[in-house]
């Protein structure tokens, strides 16, 4: 029996609640410890080391790269995070949107990465930012390359560097809109012990987090180790209560127009789609099942009935408002109701039953190990480890079914009568019917889960050191590195297509059977039919009409675990000098030169029951079927190398002015010869002021899926572009379909042009107050992207057949009103995208008595541009800014701004953010009268307005000394402190923007950190 997947509540509300705060009180309980004055923590960065800015291969004090870098400390971190995971933190700045984390890769269903956090720059996707740990590249912890934060050692994370323009003359691929580095404290001395401990106010979400980590010189300080290890939980959310969050109950909704219609092309100026705020809901779902459609002597007469508990046959309550018009002469009649308002609109429990939030287990550590073998030359090595699992809910097992009922009235009853049917039906309701169609969110299943686990391995070894040339110190290293993903991409409880319709036609064994089955048992068909060759002995009949009425003996045959392995492996070589060889009037001249080899590797393996079903159509065109309703994987292996050279230089010019320059020659084994280049410049006219301008070419290159993979799958629906609300005969308002993706092995790379241009002042009349701002853009050719599957039937439906090839049905699963269809895709350098906005950056710093200050900082990005032009005839690109849809749009305006007091024994921050309210979709057309004509490309909505979100937290840390060098420190978080609404949007199902949003509510975090030298 299947208990993964099922939703169980241990303890109530309150009791949970009450445990977890008795939890949290236990900290704050330990034994009182006397309070002295603490002096603030000091750098443990080794004495004359010189700083190198990321960005920049130039390594010397005072320079200052033209690109705009933000530098988050490690107080910054801890006065500030909203949670144990410091990618949550950083994934609160403005400059980076859109990223994929566990709050909104519940539906990454099939390609891995439902639970990871990588960080997204500018909404220009994961994989064209460099995630980078101590300057150097880590291994991806998926088919794409993103990089999880999860695997970076984050209590040795000294500094965050954000790198908010391209870097790619500096560092390669990838880095198109930046860089993020996480700069370890490789210099620790002593120990540090943290735990922390948190739960939201509805009494779940209940996560803990440790970390131990310490460091010590020896040898008189000529060798150095540190070492880290960590541990992290967060419990699941999988459902979402009306209780505790009823922001997803509200029956907030837009649907199709009854009133909008077309004659000859043309619209009567109604909009297509309207919106109502409350009480709206689907009427063709229900947990037990809801009849769609019958045939037979009186057509769809069933039509309208919905399964309770048991069986129960119970009429749907339709409401005020129906989309179509609900036919005056009853359900059965007309077209088929959709959306309904008041009436039973709760019936449909989809935005009830699905997660909030995986339950997460991850375990990392971390060791480092240097030794000075003389003055100028230090050998080192190093070494990370990292597990994590994570299980999600993906939602229920949404399912549609034809269950053929020719015969029940007769006796005996024909095998062609399905028994299920007619003991919930009866011969009563069932005559002259010969068959009906249901829809079901399928309470009786359990929830369909993601269950991936993750292995992530890197190591490094190298040498660095200076030495004198030219009379000046320079700086060299040369690195060996080996990174390794090991990933199970899991599905748990997934429909079995196959098995599913066996199981669903259920027959009474007649007398005689071949199998020997006892009379007038309830069997699957194709074990009591005349073929002997369809039969089944593992078969188990499933009735799917109610609720508590499925044998958990079919619930197991129908469902199954498919999954698919995956090695990564990276191996990189590099050396790097840093170097002052001459200077001029103006000042020193330095240049960096360096060279790097680096390979990339991914293998697979599927097991054979796993994988999609190649097929052949009549017309001799390659097709496949899936096995299962998700997760038909395929594996795939490839490999490319690259080999890069790169030289920078910085010269100043006199008169406050200093260039920046720096090239890179790169060789792609599969993809050729490509240049990038950075030219920069600074200027400070006037001590309080610095301007800046960078002008680059950036690149990507086609990551190991985009190359090799076999085909990725996945299953979703996509817009009719010609529904009809009052017109059946077009076909159903939406298609559920299943997309094969496959690799292709042309591929470029990517070629970004991208301009900085901004400045910083810093008034000597104002003493502790900065600010920048910064215009950036980013303009992007060849960009490697799939043709969206509703773009496929879009064009399609124009009558390009090109397009209609990639298009098939999928028989098992199609009904004879609803196909299936399986679309097949591919990636192509195709797509423009142009990035532009404006980062806003202050900070201000006011002394308060003898110890104490008082700190106000805010950043803010305005986004006013994210296009993407395919160059597809007929198409129009469409700017997404101003949208609040989903995690390809971007906020407007999204904003941070924290105040804090300090003094040497204590901390609060209260930190304010959020983003702006904007659109629902970025192509909509927003009109109540007059409307032009609705197209797939701009469909018409009464209202396209969506709210915005701002969010409240605070935290406050006590420190308090302990002996002559240690001391402790507690602190306590609030996150979202006025328990605000997530960003919500008129959807089924989760009705809120889970990338702008905070899901989960008023969250509690207490913990204490232990520093013991």
């Amino acid at each position: 029996m299947r208990n993964l997947g099922r939703i169980h509540r241990p303890l109530g509300r309150k009791t949970r609640f009450g445990a977890a705060m008795t939890a949290l009180a236990l900290v704050h309980g330990a034994p009182a410890l006397a309070q002295e004055a603490v002096a603030p923590a000091e750098s443990e960065a080794a004495p004359g080391d010189q700083i190198v800015v990321t960005g920049s291969r130039i390594a010397r004090d005072g320079f200052q790269a033209p690109t705009p870098v933000i530098v988050l400390t490690q107080e910054d971190i801890r006065n500030t995070s909203p949670s144990n995971n410091i990618a949550d933190f950083v994934n609160q700045l403005p400059q980076l949107a859109g990223s994929t984390k566990p709050a909104n890769s519940r539906l990454n269903i099939s390609n891995g990465s439902a639970g990871i956090n990588a960080i997204n720059l500018r909404n220009l996707g994961e994989g064209r930012v460099l995630v980078l740990v101590d300057g150097r590249r880590s291994v991806g912890s998926t088919i794409f390359g993103w990089v999880d934060i999860n695997t970076i050692p984050q209590a040795l994370v000294e500094r965050v560097e954000l790198v908010t323009g391209g870097a790619s003359s500096a560092y390669g691929s990838d880095a198109v809109t930046g860089v993020v580095n996480f700069v370890l404290n490789k210099k620790m001395e002593g120990l540090r012990i943290s735990g922390d401990i948190g739960v939201t106010d509805k009494g779940d979400g209940f996560n803990y987090s440790g970390s131990i980590a310490g460091g010590k010189s020896f040898a008189d300080g000529r060798g150095h180790v540190v070492f880290n290890a960590e541990i992290a939980h967060q419990d699941g959310i999988y459902e979402i209560d009306p209780g505790d969050r009823p922001w997803n109950h509200k029956g907030y909704l837009a649907f199709a127009n009854p009133a909008y219609v077309v004659t000859n092309g043309v619209g009567n100026g109604q909009p297509a789609f309207i919106t109502f705020r409350e009480n709206a809901g689907q009427t063709n779902q229900a947990p037990g099942g809801f009849i769609t459609a019958s045939t037979g002597t009186s057509t769809n007469i069933l039509r309208g009935n919905y399964f309770g508990q048991n069986g129960q046959v119970i009429p749907f309550q339709y409401g005020s408002f129906n989309s179509p018009l609900l036919n005056p002469g009853g359900p059965g009649t007309g077209s088929p109701v959709t959306r309904t308002v008041g009436g039973d609109w709760r019936v449909n429990d989809s935005g009830r039953r699905i997660g909030l939030a995986p339950k997460d287990d991850r375990y990392g550590f971390y060791g480092r190990l240097s030794f000075d073998v003389s003055d100028g030359v230090t050998l080192f090595a190093e070494g990370s480890f990292n597990k994590q699992e994570v299980f999600f809910n993906a939602g229920p097992n949404l399912g549609s079914a034809t269950i053929t009922t020719t015969g029940c009235t007769t006796v005996p009853v024909p095998i062609s009568c399905n028994a299920f049917a007619l003991q919930t039906l009866g011969a009563t309701r069932l005559t002259g019917v010969n068959n009906f169609s249901i829809t079901t969110t399928a309470a009786d299943l359990p929830f369909r889960a993601i269950n991936n686990k993750r292995q992530v391995q890197r190591y490094v070894v190298g040498a660095e050191g200076q030495f004198d040339a030219f009379g000046k110190s320079a700086r060299w290293d040369i690195y060996g590195q080996y990174g390794r993903s090991d990933v199970r991409e899991q599905l748990r409880n997934i429909m079995h297509v196959a098995r599913m319709t066996a199981a669903t036609n259920a027959a009474f064994a007649p007398a005689g059977n071949a199998g020997g089955y006892a009379v007038g048992s309830i069997q699957c068909l194709i074990n009591v039919d005349a073929d002997a060759t369809n039969n089944d002995p593992n078969c188990v009949p499933l009735n799917r009409l109610g609720i508590g009425v499925a044998d958990p003996a079919a619930i197991d045959y129908v469902l199954g675990d498919p999954f698919r392995k995956q090695v990564l492996e990276q191996y990189v070589t590099g050396a790097n000098l840093s170097l002052t060889p001459f200077a001029t009037w103006a000042g020193d001249v330095s240049i960096a030169v360096g060279g790097e080899y680096r390979e990339e590797k991914i293998r697979g393996s599927v097991p054979q029951e796993f994988q999609p079903i190649a097929t052949v159509d009549a017309n001799g065109r390659p097709g496949f079927r899936n096995a299962w309703s998700v997760g038909n994987y395929l594996p795939f292996k490839g490999s490319y190398n690259v080999k890069e050279a790169y030289l920078e230089t910085v010269v100043p010019l006199g008169f406050g002015l200093e260039f920046n320059g720096a090239v890179r020659a790169t060789d792609y084994s599969n993809s050729g010869y490509v240049t990038t280049w950075k030219l920069g410049a600074t200027w400070a006219p006037i001590e309080d002021i610095r301007l800046r301008v960078t002008r680059s070419r950036d690149i990507r290159a086609p990551n190991l899926n985009e190359l090799f993979q076999a085909g990725t799958a996945n299953s979703d629906s996509v817009r009719n572009p010609n529904f009809d609300a009052n017109n059946p005969a077009n076909g159903p308002q939406f298609f559920p379909y299943s997309g094969l993706t496959q690799g292709n092995p042309n591929l470029s790379p990517e070629k970004a042009d991208s301009w900085n241009i901004g400045g910083v002042i810093t008034p000597r009349f104002l003493p502790g107050f900065q600010a920048s701002v910064d215009y950036f853009r980013i303009d992007l050719e060849g960009a490697i992207d799939t043709i969206s599957a509703q773009e496929v039937v879009n064009r399609c439906d124009e009558g390009i057949q090109a397009f209609c090839d990639a298009i098939t049905t999928d028989p098992t699963r199609s009904t004879p009103t609803v196909p299936y269809l399986l679309i097949r895709t591919q990636p192509f350098n195709y797509v423009r995208r142009l990035v532009r906005g404006i980062d806003f950056d202050a900070a201000y710093r006011l002394p308060v008595g003898e110890n104490g200050s008082i700190t106000l900082k805010g950043t803010a990005t305005r986004y006013i541009e994210n296009l993407a032009e395919t160059g597809i005839a007929g198409t129009t690109p469409v700017n997404t800014v101003g949208a609040n849809g989903g995690q390809a749009s971007t906020p407007k305006w999204i904003f941070r701004a924290n105040a804090n007091y300090s003094t040497s024994t204590f901390s609060g921050t209260v930190t304010g953010r959020g983003v702006s309210s904007g659109k629902y979709l970025a192509n909509a057309i927003e009109c109540t009268s007059a409307c032009p004509t609705s197209t797939s490309q701009n469909p018409t909505y009464d209202n396209n307005h969506v709210k915005g979100t701002f969010y409240v937290d605070l935290n406050l840390t006590q420190k308090i000394k302990v002996g002559n060098a240690s001391e402790a420190e507690f602190f306590f978080n609030v996150t979202n402190l006025f328990d605000a609404n997530p960003l919500l949007l008129p959807e089924t199902g989760l009705a809120a923007n889970s990338t702008f949003s905070d899901l989960l509510g008023r969250t509690y975090r207490v913990g204490v950190r232990f520093k013991l030298d």
